[in-house]
């Protein structure tokens, strides 16, 4: 209707093969405080039961503002948030992952934040949850865009898509998107979009869940593909704040997160990972010991796969991924 008024926020959350968490996810969507929202579920061709188990969550929910939009082909989870973000209204946008939940306040606490503020990108505190425990991650505040870029590239905040509220006009007026076809690694949009905003904001309270089923995937075996789709995104987004950033810093600080996409290499304990990790950006590795935003445990760990001292990249990974997710975060 002409002069109807857009929702507050509109959620977008892709759906692919996720027929045991899209139920806790659906509700808590559905459960949020925040009443002026719309979902707009996407479809791409999920094989399993995700859909029927959605549309069986949200018929009990008539009120609520609910979109299914259905891909007729697979083409990823990128181009699935593209076409959440075609089809969006909402003054803000929030990218949901189906398999995760959140508190029943985070819209609300997001969008009062952006409104009172005058924010454009805001983020918050968030849940890594287990099967049976969860952690806090905190995440740190920043006073403006360029610093919290700076946060972001050192290593220090998650450029992660699902614990940010960011305006549709920065989305419209930058048009920027995420990279179809080159899903490892698609999160840097957020990092484009941070270095475009105009001001930022943060809320020091968890309120998403992220789920870890597995806390092996943290020393995952990554394929060909993945790779390859990593390093071209990594390229993409450095050669954007080159052309975006004009100061001194910045090669320094692309060089810090140069380092920050090869550290999961570090953390298996395997030897062709860490023969991987010194192939990439071997130019990044003068700025190990420079990244004093970063803990002195993480450039050790560096500095000494760049030395060749593998025992310290044994003995971290041991502790670390093995006892302390292995046993103590399951």
């Amino acid at each position: 209707m002409a002069g109807e008024r857009p929702p507050k926020i509109s959620v977008i959350a892709p759906v692919y093969g996720v027929e045991n968490f899209i139920e806790r996810a659906a509700e808590s969507m559905m459960s949020q405080t925040l009443k002026e929202v719309e979902f707009i579920f996407v479809d791409d061709c999920s094989t399993d039961k995700s859909i029927d188990i959605l549309r069986h969550i949200i018929d009990r929910y008539p009120y609520r503002n609910i979109r299914i939009i259905r891909h007729h082909e697979n083409r990823g989870l990128p181009a699935a948030r593209n076409t959440g973000l075609d089809a969006a209204k909402g003054e803000y946008i929030f990218h949901w992952d189906s398999d995760d939940f959140a508190e029943s306040d985070m819209l609300e606490c997001l969008y009062k934040k952006a409104i009172s503020e005058s924010c454009d990108y805001v983020w918050c505190d968030w849940f890594m949850t287990f099967k049976t425990n969860c952690r806090i991650m905190p995440q740190p505040s920043a006073s403006s865009p360029r610093e919290a870029l700076s946060i972001v590239l050192a290593g220090c905040m998650k450029y992660n898509v699902w614990n940010k509220l960011i305006s549709r006009s920065l989305y419209e007026s930058t048009g920027l998107r995420f990279p179809e076809g080159r899903a490892m690694g698609e999160d840097m949009t957020m990092i484009k979009l941070l270095a475009k905003a105009r001001r930022v904001g943060n809320i020091q309270k968890p309120l998403y869940h992220y789920v870890r089923t597995n806390s092996g995937a943290m020393t995952q075996i990554y394929s060909q593909k993945h790779l390859t789709e990593l390093q071209s995104n990594t390229s993409d987004l450095c050669h954007f704040l080159n052309s975006e950033i004009k100061d001194d810093t910045i090669e320094q600080e692309i060089n810090w997160f140069k380092l920050n996409v090869k550290l999961p290499f570090l953390f298996s304990g395997r030897k062709n990972d860490i023969k991987l990790w010194r192939k990439w950006y071997p130019e990044s590795n003068k700025d190990i010991m420079s990244n004093h935003r970063q803990a002195i445990r993480t450039r050790i760990l560096q500095w000494s796969a760049a030395h060749r001292l593998s025992v310290v990249n044994t003995l971290y990974n041991i502790l670390v991924f093995k006892f302390i997710y292995g046993i103590i975060y399951r």
